[in-house]
């Protein structure tokens, strides 16, 4: 751990609880993410994954505990003070979210839009670059409905990017692609980190994709940070939970 003494974090999450529906989701929850580094957070499905990452776009506020970015805490925000801390921040959703209507081009471009960009002539240099950056170059006029999944899934991810976010949300990045697709998507989340440096929050349930991207990893289990550390570490570990994990075995007889 001795690495990140000079490093500052990113995200500092303390003690999050978060009840949906009298059921307790989050039990006190908590996490360090550093700057410039990917963190891969694993669970069970319905665990709680994506309902963290709603707390830090302040989609959600916390029942108790604190959630730290960049060294302000957004739990307490109002919803205008929210704007600029989502417009740091790039987020790859599941199903990658786009605008059937739209051009491909259009769909990248939306960010800029929204945020009152007029100057056309930026805007299609700003595509370009996103797309580029996502191996799509030129394909600014297809349309959604022609696009593969995984294409569907890069367009998605040049439209998160185009705003340079510092940080960057995933959710399930990988889910529902075949195996080398999903290679594809982490190859392209380890390169845009290493380019881009910026920090990354990756929630998934697929190992072979955690092992390829992650610097650090964290495993939520019954509502609190169960395990933390490295790729190694996590490998190494003997916790039969882990095990169970890592290996993709269960125990539940319904």
């Amino acid at each position: 751990m001795s690495q990140h003494f000079h490093r500052k974090e990113t995200i500092a999450v303390d003690s999050l609880v978060q009840t949906i529906g009298g059921q307790e989701i989050l039990r006190g929850f908590s996490l360090k993410v550093y700057e410039g580094e990917t963190l891969v957070l694993l669970g069970r499905s319905g665990g709680g994954k994506s309902v963290f990452l709603r707390h830090l776009i302040g989609l959600m506020k916390p029942v108790a505990g604190t959630i730290s970015y960049e060294g302000k805490d957004i739990a307490v925000l109002e919803e205008r003070e929210l704007a600029p801390v989502r417009r740091s921040m790039g987020i790859l959703f599941q199903n990658g979210a786009l605008f059937d209507s739209m051009n491909v081009g259009d769909n990248v471009a939306f960010p800029l839009r929204e945020h009152g960009e007029t100057d056309e002539k930026l805007i299609a240099d700003k595509v370009r670059k996103a797309l580029a950056m996502v191996d799509l170059s030129g394909q600014e006029h297809k349309m959604p409905v022609n696009l593969s999944g995984g294409m569907r899934k890069r367009v998605a991810l040049a439209r998160a990017l185009i705003s340079e976010p510092r940080c960057m949300l995933y959710d399930e990045p990988t889910a529902g692609l075949d195996p080398i697709v999903a290679d594809s998507i982490d190859v392209l989340i380890r390169r845009l980190q290493r380019r881009l440096g910026v920090t990354s929050i990756v929630v998934t349930h697929d190992m072979k994709s955690a092992f390829a991207i992650a610097d650090h990893i964290a495993l939520l289990h019954q509502g609190m940070c169960y395990f933390y550390g490295t790729c190694d570490q996590l490998r190494e570990s003997t916790d039969p939970v882990i095990r169970d994990f890592v290996e993709g075995r269960s125990h539940e007889v319904p």
